[in-house]
């Protein structure tokens, strides 16, 4: 179950979840009708299927620059899920966004969209992923297609963070994308009905978090208020949220099911222009900021990865073996014990969030 992390507690000793990166190439994923690359880190050995996070970079970024940047792979190796890093190419857009506004990467079995559904069953073929434990997760462009594939493919996540991004089914050309980023651009389509149109979907519906800074000038804010219109029309909850708090000094809100699952989140991050939400200072360091990876003193990595509940039993820190060959297909991977006495990522991090009371 989707849980949220809302809490006001600090994360003393939580250490330096960023930096190296270990990625692999995906390759042979299917027709990549999107022409799309693909990286991957996973757990090395073989075993039992484990969680997947897919993470969208924004425009101008790297696959692994963000992956860097945002500390998801460091996070990923201390508790043993896995990452898939789609990664745009310039012959597709030469500023390396994702092409969220073009019908043909948006639709479902078609473009874009279609390769990186590719590239998620690949990995559940091969046995290395837990098809029932899929996240997505994505800034600006990347969080425009984040929102597109919990459209199109609903049925493939849990669960998605979309960073200063857009809805669903709102642009369908630059002209428009542009209006709609400045907020210039009424949101007639940004209802439920443009995801619901977008597939044949019957079952559950992933649950969602927002993230947006108030002080963005690249993409309005006003596309958050669109994108929460959009998933409580489909999760058919009211516009007043069942919590309201202050969430590590900003305004957090957030609407449960009737059972009490957290199926929307929202983070107004009070003050913060374009870009990924970080707490990168000190022990509890996750990420390193650089541009549109912004120190604001909040971790979008760290509340998302507890909120899909990937940070549970930790696995030792080695890093992916430099010896592997950088062609050969992602392994099935497989939890290890972590040595007696070692001190690593994962035991710190657990031991600070253990302190803050956010892990039992």
């Amino acid at each position: 179950m989707y849980r949220s992390l809302a809490s006001n507690g600090s994360l003393p000793g939580l250490a330096r979840a960023g930096g190296e990166t270990h990625l692999r190439p995906l390759t042979g994923f299917g027709s990549n009708p999107g022409n799309l690359g693909a990286w991957t880190n996973l757990p090395g050995e073989s075993g039992p299927p484990v969680p997947l996070v897919v993470v969208l970079h924004g425009c101008t970024q790297t696959a692994a620059a963000y992956d860097s940047g945002s500390g998801w792979s460091a996070l990923a190796q201390a508790y043993g899920f896995a990452v898939l890093l789609p990664e745009q190419r310039r012959a597709n857009n030469p500023n390396l966004c994702f092409n969220w506004f073009a019908d043909a990467d948006t639709r479902r079995g078609s473009g874009e969209a279609l390769s990186i559904a590719q590239m998620i069953d690949a990995l559940v073929d091969q046995g290395a992923v837990d098809p029932a434990k899929v996240f997505i997760t994505g800034l600006s462009a990347g969080g425009a297609m984040a929102s597109t594939m919990l459209a199109v493919y609903p049925e493939k996540f849990v669960g998605g963070a979309i960073l200063a991004g857009l809805p669903h089914g709102v642009a369908g050309s630059v002209g428009e994308a542009f209006e709609q980023m400045r907020g210039h651009r009424p949101s007639p389509r940004a209802l439920g009905h443009a995801i619901r149109s977008a597939s044949d979907n019957r079952g559950r519906w992933p649950a969602v978090a927002i993230w947006h800074g108030t002080a963005d000038t690249v993409v309005d804010q006003s596309n958050a208020d669109a994108i929460l219109r959009q998933w409580c029309e489909i999760h058919d909850l009211p516009t007043a949220p069942t919590e309201t708090r202050v969430v590590e000094t900003y305004p957090y809100r957030a609407w449960h099911a009737p059972s009490g699952e957290v199926l929307i989140e929202e983070y107004r991050v009070t003050g913060m222009g374009h870009g990924t939400p970080l707490s990168t200072k000190g022990d509890c360091g996750c990420g390193i900021s650089g541009a549109y990876m912004l120190e604001v003193g909040i971790s979008s990595t760290i509340h998302s990865a507890k909120a899909w509940q990937l940070l549970g039993k930790r696995v030792a820190s080695a890093p992916a073996s430099a010896s592997t060959p950088a062609a050969r297909p992602p392994r099935s991977p497989r939890r290890q014990p972590e040595p007696s006495g070692s001190s690593s990522i994962g035991e710190t991090i657990e031991a600070a969030l253990r302190a803050a009371g956010l892990m039992k």
